[in-house]
This record gives structure tokens, C-alpha cells and sequence, in this order.
């Protein structure tokens, strides 16, 4: 094994573009064959893999000192995990349905009980069906309304090509009816005699919506929809009511839906709202009505209102509940007396259930500091329970029914930790920190209530901050490791998410995105001013855009970190974004602007582009982590990074690429192969932060 760092050949290609000339040294990372590499990885080029082994084989070498230390860590997080674990199962009719793991399994059962008796049914055992397979994941499993059948997509390349199979109730065999290359799910039509499902073009672009008859060929399956804008993902669902098939074409700010009756599958789609740039929406129905979740009117915050199925238009459109400032509607689910949404208030999430005849109103909500929020809405319509969940960085998951019409919870699970958990022994709090521009940076903080709150401590800092995604303060098993050896464990709530409202994505997209980076900055020095760490003594991590976010804070502010863990990082943005054959690129505009049309994107991406501003500085210890077959962010992403780091950078700091030669963007599927990429992440941070050896607290 060489006992030196591997290095890139430089093969410059130049190309010029709003008067600048671009000249990338090791574009030749990118595989002119990719879309065949997502397919099959033994295609790709001899010479990019010997490059991407050789970074593997070094990472290897680095790490082998923490071995031991990234066993007991694995040790510890599986000890932290039920194995026999099931969900609270869902009633529909006659049945329940939930999923459940054995003991030793790495994939997920789906199962279900019927309510008159009977032993439980396994609809899909994943570890029979992973049998073999170095990498699988099912995306779903749906049942069909008379509970005969039961489709089901699987991945077995990580690249997210998805296989639709259908297979009879109990049967441990497939029906003939395969269907390749869909985005993992199928919707059922009432007599369930059809499945809608959506097809990937040959960009990986979920474009085309068929109709599919249970038990005749493929070739003959009906193209109900098709999205001719490259820029626009494509979605299907169900009204809660189980009424109407929903198809969803959006992008990162504008949105359009068309319905099509479940009970009459042959009817072509109806528009609700013709797309408008910058107008969101989503539907759902009851009793003829749709109950519309939109942002129209300078709703920012959104608000709900109501029109007939049949006349849905805009100009019908009346207000069920405003729009008020300030507090995000962030989803709603109509049943049959209730209408039940969640939204997010002064920076926590809440439920807020509406009796349809009275108009009344009551919250759901919790008194802590910070935690997490989910709401379920299940199978059925004619209910008064919905189910919800809830966690704070300290108190683990619980699972509640609650019943709308009488407001009485029940409590129906508690997640389990097997090897011991106090909530007593940690402390979680919420601060503030304060922008350059004024602004207040949520942190989310958990640590040990033995920690020394002196400067000493070393920080691990998460962030992402981008698509209006909220980081939640939820409970997290695998984070109890770095917090009992020392650390403070931080999440910083930086501009790019939702988590203030509308406003805080609008304020950290686009033109406005050095403002999401500048917010973790200032997270990271407001830590360290505060006395929960000190500057130099954090570890950084993020991943996808959070490893964007990674990238970028390396140029910016490298003296703030020890260390930096950037996962399937999107690094190179600039490239990225002028490369409109890639799957996510016209979508993505929308996000970050668009370089090719206009010259003002590209100079304020290229001022920002990590893979671009690399510097000849000193660095702080990094481990980037990508993919072989992840179609959102290509390996060669964290490749090329790499490589023009090594080549540029100053000092004599770790500098390790990790590619995963067998997984895609989410890594390992199974539970305990996944936690063995997370020990070797936390083995790397503990190592640079000098704690391999420190005594837990």
C-alpha cells in the first residue's frame, strides 16, 4: 500500500463562457459513459477507478489506527438500536400495516395483521429479497385497495433506478408485471386493477407518468402524462380521501398538479392551476372539495383555502385558513370531519387541528426548548386519529394517536435503547448567534451535563441549509457517542431552510446564498465565544449541499475548523450548473441560479463554488465522502474537489477520499452496514480533535 497520498494527472480542458475562460485540470474524472456507470459500475473508465481505489486504499491506510475505535463505535451505535424493532402498525379496513426488522436483519419487513386474527403476513421480506446483492433498498410498498396485491420498488445498483414489481398478498414470488427504470412507487386505482407508476428517462429525470393493467405487458402500458420541461421533477400520490390520483410537477418554487379520478383510472388527467413562476401549491380533497396548500397572493407563509373538484381554478379559490406571517404551513391532510396541518411557530413545529362543520381550532404542541414534530395521516379517511411523533435532541422518539374529536393522546410507542439511555444525564438547549447583518442563527446545542463549559470542550457543528429543508432537533442515537466523549454537538438553523419561515429560504438561495454560509460562520465563532468550544477546536459536517456548505466554509474560515466532513458533497456547483445533461440541472436552477443564461449567476456562483475557490492555504484535516453510482451528486464531485486540494493546499493536514464503490447518495442501505460508514466518519473526527483516547464522561 503506498505510504504517500495519490495524485491526479492533470488533463486540462479550457472553455470559455461570458467572456471567462474555465479551465478545469481533472474534469477528466467525469465519465464520458456515466449514465452506463449508474447502471452497471464495472463499466466505468479503468483509469478514473484506479484513481478512486487508490484514494480509497489511502484512506485505509490513515484510518488504520482508529480500527479498533471504529469497532467500539459500531459496537455502541448498534447497542443503541432495538433489533427486533417494529413501527405501531396502521389501520386500513380489515388490516394493519406496518414494517418491522428481526434480529441480525439488515432490511426492512413489510407486514401486516388482520384485525379478525391470523398469524401476521410478510408482504416483503427485504433481507430474502437483499440476498446476495451487494447493494438494496426497496423505495415502498403499497398495497392494493381490496388488500390482494402489493407493489413494491426495489434498487439494486444504489443509482436510484428503481424496479416495480407487483406480487399477490403472502406470496413469496413476483408476478410477471416487472416494470424497470421508476422513481420506486406505484399509486393503485380504486378496483385495483391498474398501477399508476413514474418512469426515468435516460438523464435519470422522472418525466412520464404511465398507467399500467395488472397482469398485461409493459409494452403495452399507457402514457398518461409526460413533463416536457427538463426543469420540472414529476411526482404521484393519493388524496387522502383515496378518491383521486395526484400528479405533482414542481420545482424548487413553482408548482402544478392535475387530477385524475381513481375510481374511472381511464380518465385523462385534469389541471388544477396552470404553473406561474414562483407560485407553489398542493391538494388534497374532501367531499368534492379541494383543500389547496398555496403561497398565492404574497401568501409567503402560505395559507389554505377551498375549491370545487370540478371548477378548481384560481379564480374559485376561497380562504379556509389565512395567511399569517411569521408562522409556515408546512403540510395539511383532510379527513373526513377534521382538517389537520403542521406548521412551524416562532421556529418550533405544531399541529393544528380544524372540525370541517364548526370551524373550531386546537393546537398540538410541546414545552421544550427544541424538538422535532412529525405528523402521519395513515390509511384511512372516515377517522378521527392521526398519528404523530415527537423527540427532542435528549427524550427518544414517541408515537402518539391522537384523536382529533376528543383531543386525548395515546401513547402507542417508545423508541427502545437497549444498551440504557437517561435523558437526565445530557442537556439540550436552543441559542441564538448573532449575523453581521443582524439576524439571530438558531443553534440547536446537546452535550453531556458533566462537559466543562470552559472553551475546552471541541464542537461538532451540522449544518445544511439549502431546498428549504429544516434540520430537526430530533433524537439521534449515533450523536450520544461524541457527545459522551466530550463534545458539544451542535446544529446550526443557517439561512437556506425554512426553519424562520419562508422568508429565511428566500434570505439564503440564489443571489442571497453566501448568506448560508456566513450564517454557519457565524454559528461556529458564536460557539466559541460563548464558551461551549474554541475557534480551531471544531469539527464541521454536512452533507449533499450541507457538503456544498462544507466546501465552502474550507475557503472562507479553515482556522475555525480541526477538522471537516463533507458527505456526497456538491462541490463543484459552477460545473455542475453549466452542465444541463446531468440529472438534476435544470431542475436545480431554480435553487441556485442559472449560469448558462445569465452572466450575473455565473460570476456570484463562481465567487462561491468550493471546487473553483480552492486557495493555495492551509487547510483544516478533511474527509469528503462520495458515491460511485449517486445520480445527485456524481462522484466525481468530491474527486475533483479533492485532487485540486491535494494539489493546492498548504499544510500537512489529512486529506481523504472516500468513494463508495458499491452505493449511491444515502451509502449503505442496510441499518448496520450504514453504521459502520458512520463510525469511520466519527473516528475520523475524534482522531483530528485529538480524543481517540479520552475517557468517556
Amino acid at each position: 500500500m503506498t505510504m504517500t497520498p495519490p495524485r491526479a494527472v492533470k488533463k486540462p480542458v479550457s472553455r470559455d463562457i461570458h467572456g471567462h475562460t474555465l479551465t478545469d485540470d481533472y474534469g477528466w474524472l467525469r465519465a464520458d459513459n456515466w449514465q452506463d456507470v449508474m447502471r452497471d459500475p464495472a463499466v466505468l473508465n479503468g483509469e478514473i477507478r484506479a484513481y478512486l481505489e487508490a484514494e480509497n486504499a489511502w484512506v485505509e491506510r490513515t484510518m488504520a489506527p482508529t480500527e479498533k475505535l471504529q469497532k467500539t463505535l459500531f459496537a455502541e451505535m448498534k447497542g443503541r438500536i432495538k433489533e427486533d424493532d417494529s413501527s405501531v402498525p396502521s389501520p386500513d379496513g380489515d388490516y394493519s400495516y406496518g414494517v418491522k426488522y428481526i434480529t441480525g436483519g439488515q432490511q426492512p419487513l413489510f407486514v401486516r395483521t388482520n384485525h379478525g386474527g391470523g398469524d401476521e403476513t410478510i408482504l416483503v421480506d427485504g433481507n430474502k429479497e437483499a440476498d446476495g446483492k451487494e447493494y438494496f433498498r426497496i423505495a415502498s410498498a403499497t398495497h392494493s385497495p381490496d388488500h390482494k396485491l402489493v407493489a413494491f420498488g426495489y434498487d439494486d445498483k444504489g443509482s436510484e433506478f428503481f424496479t416495480l414489481v407487483l406480487r399477490e398478498a403472502g406470496a413469496s414470488e413476483n408476478l410477471a408485471d416487472i416494470i424497470p427504470d421508476t422513481a420506486g412507487g406505484g399509486v393503485w386505482s380504486t378496483d385495483s386493477k391498474y398501477v399508476f407508476y413514474i418512469r426515468l428517462d435516460e438523464n435519470h429525470r422522472p418525466s412520464k407518468l404511465f398507467r399500467h393493467e395488472v397482469g398485461s405487458p409493459v409494452a403495452k402500458d399507457v402514457l398518461v402524462h409526460e413533463e416536457t420541461d427538463a426543469g420540472f421533477f414529476m411526482s404521484v400520490g393519493k388524496s387522502q380521501s383515496g378518491d383521486w390520483i395526484i400528479i405533482d410537477c414542481h420545482d424548487h418554487q413553482s408548482s402544478e398538479s392535475w387530477l385524475i379520478p381513481a375510481q374511472t383510472p381511464m380518465a385523462p388527467p385534469r389541471i388544477v392551476e396552470p404553473r406561474e413562476t414562483g407560485h407553489e401549491y398542493s391538494v388534497d380533497e374532501a367531499h368534492g372539495q379541494l383543500y389547496i396548500l398555496t403561497n398565492s397572493d404574497d401568501a409567503e407563509d402560505f395559507r389554505i383555502v377551498t375549491a370545487p373538484v370540478d371548477q378548481p381554478g384560481r379564480e374559485n379559490w376561497s380562504d379556509q385558513v389565512p395567511h399569517t406571517p411569521g408562522t409556515l404551513i408546512l403540510d395539511h391532510t383532510v379527513f373526513a370531519n377534521h382538517l389537520a396541518r403542521l406548521e412551524r411557530h416562532e421556529g418550533l413545529p405544531r399541529i393544528i387541528v380544524r372540525e370541517l362543520a364548526s370551524g373550531e381550532e386546537h393546537a398540538v404542541s410541546f414545552d421544550e426548548e427544541a424538538y422535532s414534530l412529525g405528523m402521519s395521516s395513515g390509511y384511512e379517511f372516515h377517522t378521527s386519529m392521526i398519528r404523530f411523533s415527537y423527540s427532542s435532541m435528549t427524550t427518544p422518539s414517541q408515537v402518539f394517536d391522537y384523536d382529533m374529536a376528543s383531543r386525548e393522546r395515546t401513547l402507542r410507542k417508545q423508541q427502545d435503547v437497549p444498551s440504557g439511555h437517561d435523558p437526565a444525564d445530557y442537556v439540550t438547549r436552543r441559542i441564538m448567534a448573532t449575523a453581521a447583518d443582524g439576524e439571530l442563527v438558531p443553534i440547536s446545542l446537546l452535550y453531556h451535563k458533566d462537559t466543562l463549559l470552559d472553551g475546552t470542550a471541541p464542537a461538532w457543528l451540522y449544518g445544511y441549509g439549502s431546498y428549504g429543508i429544516s434540520i430537526p432537533s430530533s433524537f439521534n442515537t449515533n450523536i450520544l457517542s461524541l457527545a459522551n466523549r466530550g463534545f458539544v454537538y451542535a446544529i446550526a438553523h443557517i439561512r437556506g431552510g425554512k426553519d424562520k419561515g419562508y422568508g429565511w429560504y428566500k434570505a439564503g438561495k440564489m443571489m442571497n446564498k453566501k448568506n448560508t454560509f456566513a450564517d454557519f460562520i457565524t454559528a461556529a465563532r458564536h460557539l466559541a465565544t460563548e464558551g461551549f468550544t474554541s475557534e480551531g477546536n471544531i469539527v464541521a459536517q454536512g452533507g449533499s449541499a450541507g457538503g456544498m456548505l462544507m466546501g465552502t466554509i474550507a475557503n472562507m474560515a479553515p482556522e475555525l475548523f480541526k477538522g471537516i466532513i463533507a458527505e456526497v458533497p456538491f462541490v463543484d456547483v459552477l460545473n455542475t450548473m453549466l452542465d444541463d445533461s446531468l440529472p438534476l440541472t435544470p431542475p436545480e436552477w431554480p435553487e441556485w441560479g442559472n449560469p448558462i443564461d445569465s452572466e450575473e449567476a455565473f460570476d456570484y456562483m463562481r465567487s462561491y463554488s468550493p471546487y473553483d475557490n480552492v486557495a493555495a492555504q492551509a487547510y483544516p484535516n478533511l474527509l469528503a465522502v462520495g458515491g460511485l453510482t449517486d445520480p445527485r451528486v456524481t462522484y466525481w464531485e468530491p474527486a475533483k474537489w479533492v485532487a485540486r486540494l491535494r494539489e493546492l493546499k498548504t499544510n500537512d493536514n489529512l486529506l481523504l477520499l472516500k468513494t463508495q464503490m458499491g452505493a449511491g447518495h444515502g451509502g449503505s442501505p442496510g441499518r448496520f452496514d450504514r453504521l459502520k460508514e458512520v463510525a469511520l466518519v466519527y473516528a475520523f473526527g475524534l482522531m483530528v480533535a485529538d480524543k481517540m483516547e479520552a475517557p468517556g464522561i
